[in-house]
């Protein structure tokens, strides 16, 4: 599997993102639209694309959160390739990217209704932290955090 470095205007981000957003649709509705503005693609510093010699396989992507930290953002893999460790290799890409760029801890949101995210992201170490804006007081929202330095 190869992980590459992209931009947000990758072809390949935004076929991967509309079916990341077609399935969050699936899981949570009309609940869904209130993230929408919270997923613009264009907002995002930084894009790993993972992908095999015969397919597009996953995504994740994060910007700049404050001095210290960025937000994991768009993190996909598909269907017909979880469990292959393509996520885990994306997110270990996009941690080793942040410390080049000098930060030290990575923050993400995910949902409730995602329990394979969040065993996902157990398993990579991130722990509950307090929710962060826009997503204060939303009761569909889990935050999290992890050191990466």
């Amino acid at each position: 599997m190869q992980f590459t470095r992209e931009s947000a205007d990758s072809a390949d981000l935004r076929t991967l993102a509309a079916e990341l957003d077609a399935e969050l649709l699936e899981r949570y509705g009309a609940d869904q639209a209130q993230f929408t503005p919270h997923n613009a693609l264009a907002s995002l510093d930084a894009v790993v694309i993972a992908r095999t010699d015969a397919s597009l396989v996953g995504c994740g992507a994060f910007r700049r959160h404050d001095a210290e930290s960025v937000e994991v953002k768009r993190m996909f893999v598909r269907r017909t390739h979880r469990g292959s460790g393509a996520a885990a290799g994306v997110l270990a890409e996009l941690e080793r990217w942040a410390r080049e760029l000098g930060f030290t801890r990575c923050v993400l949101e995910t949902g409730v209704r995602q329990p394979d995210a969040l065993r996902f992201y157990a398993k990579m170490g991130y722990t509950r932290v307090d929710a962060f804006p826009p997503y204060v007081g939303n009761t569909l929202s889990v935050c999290l955090g992890r050191a990466i330095a």
